[in-house]
This record gives C-alpha cells, sequence and structure tokens, in this order.
C-alpha cells in the first residue's frame, strides 16, 4: 500500500456490476438527478452518467457516497466544465 502523505489528496472508486458506485474523497454532491451526478472530489469535478440513478448513502463528512442504477460513465471534468455542467442540469429541469 502506497503511504498517504499529510495533504495528499486520496479517493476510491469501486463499483459492483455497474450497478453499485461506491465513492471516497467526495467534498460536496453539486447537482443529481436520475441520469447525472455531479460531485466535487478532492481530485475535482467527477461526473456520474447513467439511468435511474439514486442516491443510496451520504456522508460529506467521511466524504462517502453510494449510488444505485446503471452507470454509464464516469468522468473527470475541470472547474470551468463543472459550472457549464450545472447550468446545463438547470436547463433541462427548466425547458
Amino acid at each position: 500500500m502506497v503511504d498517504q502523505g499529510k495533504g495528499q489528496k486520496h479517493q476510491e472508486v469501486k463499483m459492483l456490476n455497474r450497478k453499485l458506485l461506491e465513492l471516497t474523497g467526495v467534498v460536496n454532491v453539486e447537482s443529481f438527478d436520475s441520469e447525472e451526478f455531479l460531485l466535487e472530489t478532492e481530485l475535482g469535478f467527477l461526473a456520474v452518467k447513467g439511468q435511474n440513478l439514486h442516491m443510496k448513502h451520504l456522508s460529506l463528512e467521511q466524504g462517502l457516497v453510494a449510488i444505485e442504477g446503471l452507470v454509464h460513465s464516469l468522468a473527470y471534468v475541470d472547474g470551468n466544465n463543472a459550472a457549464s455542467k450545472s447550468k446545463g442540469l438547470f436547463g433541462k429541469l427548466f425547458k
């Protein structure tokens, strides 16, 4: 196991059969719906896309999130894209 020094960022991603996604290192949940979650993590913004997605577990104090549903993709996006991504999500809601 690699020693994680102080101040070093850490994240674990665990997926079981594309139906259960468990993440550590989550700082905030920016937005979510049944097709997309946008999470702020220690390593950047992470977009999770899929079908029938819902939050099974959330503990921001521990940095843990568990998402159930059919996962299609995981993608890290930079800060500028995260802001437009979030606006795009609200745009979908208010069409």
